[in-house]
């Protein structure tokens, strides 16, 4: 993709996904006085829009794999519509909560879900800036090889760890109890795309079966 269209596109997707969970927040909660939202946004897109302009300088392609949101593997499919229905969930619930005062969540609390959800996001960034090759669907490209340096050299999957904290600290950091009843599920989902992927990669990308022997947990250390 052209750099300019790609910036476009960039800007595009990045303005939606504003204006959509500033929409849902504020929206469902019938007020701007929700400080816990204003707060989640600003560790979200202060980030994000950092995150956009590094890759946009340094290696475009990235960005460009990032937006490729269509899964191929019918597994994958099933998965991720799972998936994307508890997020749905996870985040349409804290602006209800806020407007009937169903949760009451300590700002303490509050602040340190925050803190845990941009340890995820920092994960994610670091992951990304290690292996060029990770997209958001399920694929082994031509040239690809087996990353084992930075993160990959403590779990095969850092960026499922990254997305684990952020999506399970994303309802507290929100102040809502109840918005972690679907973000529960979130682990069985990644556990499940992280197997299906293992499969793919051991069939196709060439020394990923070793570098599981020299790397043992996938997800977790010393857990999974």
């Amino acid at each position: 993709m052209d750099k300019r269209k790609l910036k476009r596109a960039a800007l595009i997707r990045f303005s939606s996904g504003l204006v959509v969970m500033g929409a849902m927040f504020f929206g469902l909660a019938g007020t701007l006085r929700f400080w816990e939202a204003w707060a989640f946004m600003a560790v979200l897109f202060i980030p994000a829009s950092l995150v956009v302009l590094y890759f946009l300088r340094h290696d475009p392609e990235v960005l460009e794999r990032r937006m490729k949101a269509k899964e191929e593997r019918t597994q994958q499919k099933t998965i991720m519509t799972g998936f994307s229905v508890v997020s749905l969930g996870a985040f349409l619930i804290p602006g209800l909560d806020h407007r009937y005062g169903w949760s009451s969540v300590p700002t303490t609390v509050v602040v340190l879900a925050d803190v845990l959800f941009l340890a995820g996001y920092i994960i994610t960034f670091l992951t990304l800036r290690e292996n060029r090759f990770a997209s958001r669907t399920i694929r082994v490209e031509k040239d690809q090889t087996v990353i084992t340096s930075g993160p990959y050299s403590i779990v095969r999957h850092p960026m499922y760890l990254g997305s684990t904290l952020m999506l399970l600290f994303a309802p507290l950091a929100l102040g809502s109890y109840w918005a972690m009843i679907p973000t529960l599920t979130t682990p069985f989902f990644l556990a499940l795309r992280t197997l299906d992927e293992e499969k793919l990669l051991v069939e196709e990308l060439p020394g990923y079966r070793d570098y599981m022997k020299q790397t043992r947990y996938r997800v977790v250390p010393r857990v999974w």
